[in-house]
């Protein structure tokens, strides 16, 4: 059975997502499988609609301008269940103003439905607000437009890191283990740059769509990707999908799921050389590490698989009669 469903984000856009849309993140990749019809937040209180279920996606910043909004009087009023998809790390909002932490508490609290990153996120939600409705809602590629720019394996080269140095990004980390492959190191310009990152012995790419972006990303031969910041996981993800064994943190699905051998506990920088050098060195290995990442992508990250589970966790919110 399909549902109606809207979504609610402060994206200045109405309607649905294309299949041929020129960006399509995780974000709009989830309406489009879902042909959510999207509304602005700001917006919220002028809609008229009869939906099935109504997702918001609460966002990082100007939380004093929404709490000025009709909210969730509004989407109850058009949805006959509401629901809150996770946006950035599950401790967010911890960094807002008390008021504002309360506003979102209770905001949570008003959720028919929960849905969140990763599996440690939807246990902390769990925990947080005492729900059993709380799902995971896996980060979803749609890759139609994506066209290589290197595909042989054997013709790769240099090492990608994926952030800023920002503790954010945990960009430093991924660079002192990045100059263990003894290859140029690359970077993407992300909003928490910083003064003189340009000084140091990396090679920053340009602001890039993300058909851009996926195309580019395929002529590196290694990624490293130490970031503390856990959320959609989407750098991970977009390695795997082009075989590049990613070293990363454990508690990040789409990292643990696609490069498990490459998955180090949070700090352990001692692991993450010694995987490194291992990558370099051993030719077998790292074969290895590139089939898995991209046998894994297909298996637990692939457009199907995550239709099949979003589709299920929606009937399963709707059917209750509670």
């Amino acid at each position: 059975m399909e549902h109606k469903i809207a979504w609610f984000t402060e994206g200045g856009w109405h309607g649905k997502v294309p299949r041929n849309h020129p960006n399509m993140r995780n974000d709009v990749a989830w309406m489009h499988v879902l042909d959510a019809d999207h509304y602005p937040i700001s917006d919220i209180n002028k809609i008229q609609g009869d939906y099935d279920l109504g997702i918001i996606t609460i966002p990082k910043t100007n939380i004093d301008r929404l709490m000025e909004f009709p909210i969730l009087e509004s989407m109850r009023g058009n949805c006959k269940k509401i629901g809150f998809m996770q946006e950035g790390p599950y401790w967010y909002f911890q960094d807002y103003p008390m008021d504002q932490q309360i506003w979102f508490y209770n905001a949570l609290m008003e959720m028919d439905v929960i849905l969140a990153h990763n599996n440690a996120d939807v246990e902390y939600f769990k925990g947080l607000t005492q729900k059993n409705n709380v799902y995971l809602n896996r980060t979803l590629m749609i890759t139609d437009y994506i066209e290589p720019e290197v595909t042989n394996i054997n013709e790769k080269s240099g090492v990608i890191i994926g952030g800023n140095m920002v503790r954010w990004y945990g960009g430093f980390d991924s660079y002192i283990i990045a100059q263990e492959f003894d290859e140029e190191i690359f970077a993407p310009s992300m909003g928490r740059r910083i003064e003189r990152e340009d000084e140091m012995d990396i090679t920053h790419l340009p602001f890039m769509n993300l058909s851009s972006w996926m195309n580019n990303l395929s002529r590196y031969k290694y990624a490293v990707h130490l970031m503390p910041t856990h959320a959609a996981g989407t750098f991970a993800l977009n390695c795997a999908y082009h075989g590049i064994p990613c070293i990363g943190y454990e508690g990040l699905d789409t990292q643990q799921l696609c490069h498990p051998q490459l998955t180090i506990k949070m700090n352990d920088l001692k692991h993450a050389r010694e995987l490194a050098n291992r990558l370099k060195d051993d030719d077998d290995f790292y074969r290895t590490q590139s089939e898995t990442a991209r046998n894994n992508f297909n298996a637990y990250f692939g457009e199907e698989e995550y239709t099949n589970k979003i589709n299920k966790v929606i009937s399963e919110v709707m059917d209750e009669t509670n």
